[in-house]
């Protein structure tokens, strides 16, 4: 097993291997022949088209091709500002720096995926995760945190990783349904694009190793919300069997009552008279993007009805997402970590006052009874926002009465660093690439120790629909009645009801 403890050691590096490209590395897919490279015992394959589609359209199937593509290179992310701020220079935080973001071309037509794959053309049927990037509905890409690339989690699960690239912002967000005519369908157009790209996977997959029918989908932060609209989404039953939503919980849906008089908004802010013979092609992407903040257009998946047909826990939603077993949680301290005070008992005490004024006292006997033993600057440093959602989206889905939800509260911080538990902290270990995030993780033996266990309880739900492990305790499926939570840290603890209370105040 890859990084296991071998007389103490810690295995912190991928096997040494040769990469070579050429005839043994092409796959036929049902749009033309692609080659990747062999990486080691890996077969990669980068910014393969899965779509196609004109400016504020739904996506179609992409151009056939003859002749052999290379796919050996990144594709290009929707275009974008938010996350090059990180790498500004005068902007830098100890967020950018933990992440380090990668800065990457950017195209609308930036429908590709990308694939790692123990095998091709071998007729095995290995199981497929799918990875929807966060970066909330306006930034990110398949590959903008170095933690995204598969060949670790491919190598030591024998499993086949896809992640993608898709519409973002106001080209992938913006509802202009209200339009009529040939915009009668643009709406959740990022969704849309996501749908196409598990369509692909159904119908080609198979030819890179993988299994059709054992298809996860995973997604964290804004890609978490991601899986979990595709869990409303009638086009998208029956393209994947397990869902992961990692800090990105969220039940409900924007309302077309607002998002399309939004969408004429942003029209007119164009200096276009709204209607269907509207044409939005002739923009450059500042002006659109400008329109969209000046009409607060274009931010979240809508209810339209249609596309999404409800929220993705509403009273009608089991049909859907019943039968898909659900993996869903957050991390302790999510944006809630470096805020300035000094960690001394006074400063903390001091800092709840100013946000609990008379109910500090009770808070504080809340959190230490929810986390016996935490320093009491974690009185301040806690998420309850992140958490909540998904307790919610956890309860709600356990009175679906179907495929049982597991939930998790990530608390594992590295030493020595500011982030703590924080927003995104799980990706390394989950993706087994704390080699890959030396900055965020602090790369310590105990790191990659810990990147075990977690890296094989992601491995066991992308498989089997069920993170049990050998070594670890019973994780029970989550219900309101016994408010399981498995807490993931250097030891794994079970906890049932621990921070009902801390929620509730």
């Amino acid at each position: 097993m890859l990084g296991a403890c071998t007389s103490g050691h810690v295995q912190k590096y991928l096997p040494d291997g040769a990469v070579s490209a050429g005839e043994n590395t092409r796959v036929n897919t049902i749009y033309g022949t692609v080659e990747g490279y062999l990486d080691g015992t890996i077969y990669t394959f980068k910014g393969i088209r899965y779509a196609k589609a004109e400016r504020f359209m739904p996506p179609q199937a992409p151009d056939r091709w003859e002749g052999i593509r290379q796919c050996k290179l990144y594709g290009p992310q929707c275009p974008q500002t938010e996350t090059l701020l990180y790498n500004d220079g005068n902007t830098q935080s100890d967020y950018g720096f933990g992440n380090q973001f990668y800065l990457e071309p950017m195209d609308e037509a930036c429908q590709v995926l990308n694939v790692w794959t123990p095998g091709i053309n071998d007729s095995k049927k290995r199981p497929v995760f799918v990875w929807i990037h966060g970066g909330g509905y306006a930034s990110g890409s398949g590959h903008d945190l170095p933690c995204y690339e598969g060949r670790a989690l491919a190598l030591k699960g024998d499993v086949v990783v896809v992640n993608i690239n898709h519409r973002l912002n106001v080209l992938g967000y913006l509802d202009l349904s209200g339009l009529g005519g040939k915009y009668a369908q643009s709406v959740n157009l990022g969704q849309q694009d996501i749908v196409k790209a598990l369509e692909w996977v159904r119908d080609n997959i198979a030819l890179f190793g993988g299994d059709p029918a054992n298809v996860t989908v995973g997604g964290q932060s804004g890609g978490g919300g991601k899986v979990s609209a595709l869990l409303a989404m009638p086009s998208a039953k029956g393209l994947f069997h397990k869902a992961v939503v990692q800090s990105g919980s969220f039940l409900r849906l924007s309302d077309p009552a607002q998002t399309r008089p939004q969408g004429l908004e942003f029209v007119a802010a164009l200096g276009l008279k709204p209607g269907p013979d509207v044409d939005l092609s002739g923009f450059s992407y500042d002006e659109l993007l400008a329109a969209s903040r000046k009409s607060r257009a274009g931010a979240n998946p809508v209810g339209d009805g249609t596309v999404i047909a409800m929220g993705p826990m509403d009273a009608g939603a089991p049909e859907l997402g019943k039968d898909i077993p659900l993996l869903v949680g957050t991390n302790f301290n999510e944006f809630t970590f470096n805020i300035g005070i000094d960690g001394s008992d006074a400063a903390v005490k001091a800092a709840l006052q100013r946000r609990y004024g008379p109910r500090t006292d009770e808070f504080l006997k809340l959190f230490a009874e929810a986390y016996p033993g935490f320093p009491l600057k974690h009185a301040v440093y806690a998420d309850l926002n992140f958490r909540g959602g998904a307790v919610r989206q956890a309860a709600a889905k356990a009175a679906q009465g179907g495929a049982p939800a597991y939930l998790y509260l990530f608390t594992w911080m590295p030493e020595e660093n500011v982030l703590g538990a924080s927003h995104g902290m799980e990706l390394p270990f989950m993706f087994n690439n704390v080699q890959n995030m030396r900055e965020m993780t602090g790369g310590s033996d105990r790191a990659y120790r810990f990147q075990e266990k977690v890296s094989d309880i992601w491995l066991s739900f992308i498989k089997t629909g069920d993170p049990n492990l050998k070594g670890i305790p019973a994780w029970e499926p989550y219900s309101s009645e016994n408010g399981f939570t498995m807490i993931l840290d250097d030891e794994f603890r079970a906890a049932r009801h621990h921070d009902d209370a801390l929620l509730s105040f």
